[in-house]
């Protein structure tokens, strides 16, 4: 229902961007979180948004971003955000890696918390 609230051109793209997260992290929970659609996987995992003027991906940290800032080159990013517009997308593979690198990190904090150490 977030998504009927935008205009076509940001529904379609963030319609493609949940369909890439979703089949990159299947067992991922679909939650809104902070007014925008997000995922959790053992904590938050990715959240995306459409604005006036642009849309956003969140990969919820910003050692994401600074993990991914060459692949991002050509992207407007900040601290803890993405963003890019309808004609300029972000590459499926590219939101691929990200949303394993957070399912990743989201596990290791996990195996922290109990104390256990993930496999690298």
């Amino acid at each position: 229902s977030y998504l009927a609230t935008l205009p076509e051109k940001q529904i379609l793209v963030l319609e493609k961007l949940r369909q890439t997260i979703r089949k990159a992290a299947p067992e991922a929970e679909e939650v809104i979180s902070y007014q925008m659609p997000a995922f959790k996987y053992y904590g938050l995992l990715v959240g995306f948004a459409g604005f006036k003027n642009h849309c956003s991906f969140f990969p919820m940290g910003s050692e994401t971003i600074q993990q991914f800032q060459n692949d991002l080159k050509n992207f407007e990013t900040s601290k803890g955000t993405i963003r890019f517009t309808p004609d300029k997308p972000l590459p499926s593979a590219l939101v691929r890696k990200i949303v394993k690198a957070r399912m990743k990190r989201n596990l290791d904090k996990k195996a922290l918390k109990a104390g256990i150490k993930s496999k690298k």
